[in-house]
Order: structure tokens, then C-alpha cells, then sequence
């Protein structure tokens, strides 16, 4: 088989050699009992970064934002999220099951967006209160897409007016960020709280932070131990998600430009249809027509080429640090040798 190429995620990327050694030379500590010094230097570099007080390193993204909610909750209290919010999709329904809350959505548009107006109509006082707003940038299940910070500054504006906190769900913030040719710190200048991954575009083998004001940090730590959350001598992984944070942001442009091509050269194919969310940052959506997508899957991975999507017709494709240009040109021509081959659908 010729080399594979893994386009199912930007959470597939191995650690670099630079990675490798930081890890291995990694100053640690327990950090439940606090004393991790890479930990702490890297969720002083967190909290920096997105313009807020405090930061906390967690396992994952969907306990960073399992913690968050816990944390902005009560028993009873309501949260809302978009429609097609990762948090509602693909989460477990955890902040539910776990803290006996309720998650409200909202409509997304195609890009992700929220309407404003609407979310007004929704926001409760009491019974039950609605006590956070999530907003997830960039959105998952709407193309990669990102919402600009006028679009934010709406959103949080409507939640604040009504008592409500602003939590982002921002697992690729710096995607957003970086496509929008801004920071995070202004992307982010709205939100309370945020939850981002290390794990996904900026190329860690493990971790997310969520980041906010130091009380509610605070409480967050606590809930994180609760849920199993707390690690020993995680300075180790801790060391590559800080060198991440360092040196890996500003390469995110080179996935974008990929992702704009592998977008382009499928566009011309027979039996795609592109996402109308278009291509904003590194994922590329399209749907299968006149062919069975659950064949074309199947024969993809044959030919070396790994994906995923988020119907049986619906394909997406996440190129990431390991995809070269070479790699898209390569995946574009086996797309179409697939194609070519499949006979049409009945």
C-alpha cells in the first residue's frame, strides 16, 4: 500500500523530535499536590495567552469543558449551547449525566453562528436559570468554520445583559485566531471562561486548559479532582504542551493553506459536492452524491487515505502538522482513482 495519510483528525499528529526531548528532560512534581513546576509554567503561559487570570491543565478537551460546566452549574441550572455544538454531539452528555444540569440549544447557523436575538428569547430567570452561554470557535460540525470577534462580542453581550457567563468552547481557538488574523487574547476578550486543546492543531500528545478568572479556577480545580481528573507527574506531557504553545501557533496558516487546496482539487471532482460552510481554517467537509459514502469510505482507506465525517454521505477531512502538500496532491489523486472506480449508487 502506498504511505498512509490520516485526515481523520488533527488528534492523530505524533510528537516531534524537539517535542521527544523536552518531554524527556522535563522538570516534575505532583501536581495534585500542586508542586509540578512545568505545569504551572505552562498554565501561566495558558492564562497569558487568552487574556485571562488563571489557567487549569485537564486530560482532555471534553472534561475541560465537563469541568467548566460543573463548575458554572448547579443541580437544576441550565446551560445553552448551539445546536451543533461539540458539547451536545460529542461529549457524552456528561455535564448532564454527571451535574444533573440542563443543556438548552440554540439554533447554529451554517457557519456556527448563533443569532443573537434568539439566543435573547432564550436565556431563563428562573426556573431553571440559565447561568452560561457556550460558544464553540472554531465549530466542528460546521466546517471548521470561525465566528469573528464582532460575531463573539454579540453573543456574550446578550448572555452578560441577561446575568449569564460566556464559556468558549475553543478546542481551536488559535485556528480561529489565526484565520481571522488576530490573537486569542482579542478573540477571546468577551468570554469568562475558555477551554482549548493542545492536542488537536498545535500538535501535544495529550491536554487542554481551561482558563478564567483565578476564583473560578480555583472551584474548577476542585471539580477536576472530583471527576478523576488530577494527575501526579504529568510535568512530562505538560513540557510538550507548553513547547506546543511556544512554537506551533503560528504554522496553523500552513494547515489552513493545505486544507484550501485538498478543498479545491476535490471541488473538481465528480460525486463531491463542498460544504457550504466553505473552508475557513484546516478541516474540509463535502458530500457524496450518486455514490454509497459508506463504499467510498471503505475504498478510500484502502488506498491509504483515512477519514471521517459526520453522516453516511457527509465526509470530513483534518489536515494537520503530519499532512504535507504532497500528502493533499496524493489524496486528491486517490480520491479520484476512487471515485472512478465505484459504480453508481441505485
Amino acid at each position: 500500500m502506498a504511505n498512509l495519510i490520516d485526515l481523520r483528525s488533527d488528534t492523530v499528529t505524533r510528537p516531534s523530535e524537539e517535542m521527544r526531548r523536552v518531554m524527556a528532560a522535563a522538570e516534575v512534581g505532583d501536581d495534585l499536590l500542586g508542586d509540578d513546576p512545568t505545569v504551572d509554567a505552562l498554565e501561566e503561559a495558558s492564562a497569558a495567552i487568552t487574556g485571562k487570570e488563571a489557567a487549569l491543565y485537564v486530560p482532555s478537551g471534553t472534561m475541560g469543558n465537563l469541568v467548566a460546566l460543573l463548575t458554572h452549574c448547579g443541580r437544576g441550572d441550565e446551560a445553552i449551547a448551539g445546536s451543533e455544538a461539540h458539547i451536545l454531539n460529542n461529549e457524552g452528555m456528561g455535564a448532564t449525566a454527571l451535574g444533573g444540569m440542563s443543556i438548552r440549544a440554540v439554533p447554529n447557523d451554517a457557519r456556527g453562528g448563533i443569532d443573537p436575538e434568539e439566543l435573547r428569547g432564550m436565556i431563563r430567570a428562573p426556573w431553571p436559570t440559565t447561568k452560561v452561554v457556550c460558544i464553540e470557535n472554531t465549530h466542528n460540525r460546521c466546517g471548521g468554520s470561525v465566528l469573528p470577534v464582532s460575531a463573539m462580542h454579540a453573543i456574550a453581550e446578550v448572555a452578560h445583559a441577561a446575568g449569564a457567563q460566556v464559556h468558549v468552547d475553543g478546542a481551536r481557538i488559535f485556528n480561529a485566531a489565526i484565520a481571522l488574523e488576530t490573537d486569542a487574547k482579542t478573540l477571546l476578550a468577551d468570554a469568562d471562561t475558555v477551554q482549548f486543546c493542545y492536542s488537536k492543531g498545535l500538535g501535544a500528545p495529550i491536554g487542554s486548559a481551561i482558563t478564567g478568572p483565578k476564583a473560578f479556577i480555583d472551584d474548577a480545580r476542585m471539580v477536576r479532582r472530583m471527576v478523576g481528573g488530577s494527575m501526579r507527574q504529568v510535568g512530562i506531557v505538560a513540557s510538550a504542551a507548553l513547547w506546543a504553545l511556544q512554537h506551533n501557533i503560528e504554522r496553523l496558516a500552513d494547515d489552513h493553506a493545505n486544507a484550501k487546496r485538498l478543498a479545491q482539487g476535490l471541488g473538481e471532482l465528480p460525486h463531491i459536492a463542498m460544504d457550504p460552510a466553505g473552508v475557513d481554517t484546516n478541516m474540509v467537509f463535502f458530500t457524496i452524491e450518486g455514490l454509497d459514502g459508506a463504499e467510498f469510505r471503505r475504498r478510500l482507506e484502502a488506498e491509504g487515505v483515512l477519514c471521517t465525517g459526520t453522516s453516511a454521505q457527509r465526509v470530513r477531512m483534518v489536515c494537520h502538522l503530519d499532512v504535507s502538500r504532497d500528502d493533499v496532491d496524493a489524496a486528491i489523486d486517490r480520491v479520484r482513482k476512487v471515485i472512478a472506480s465505484m459504480p453508481a449508487a441505485s
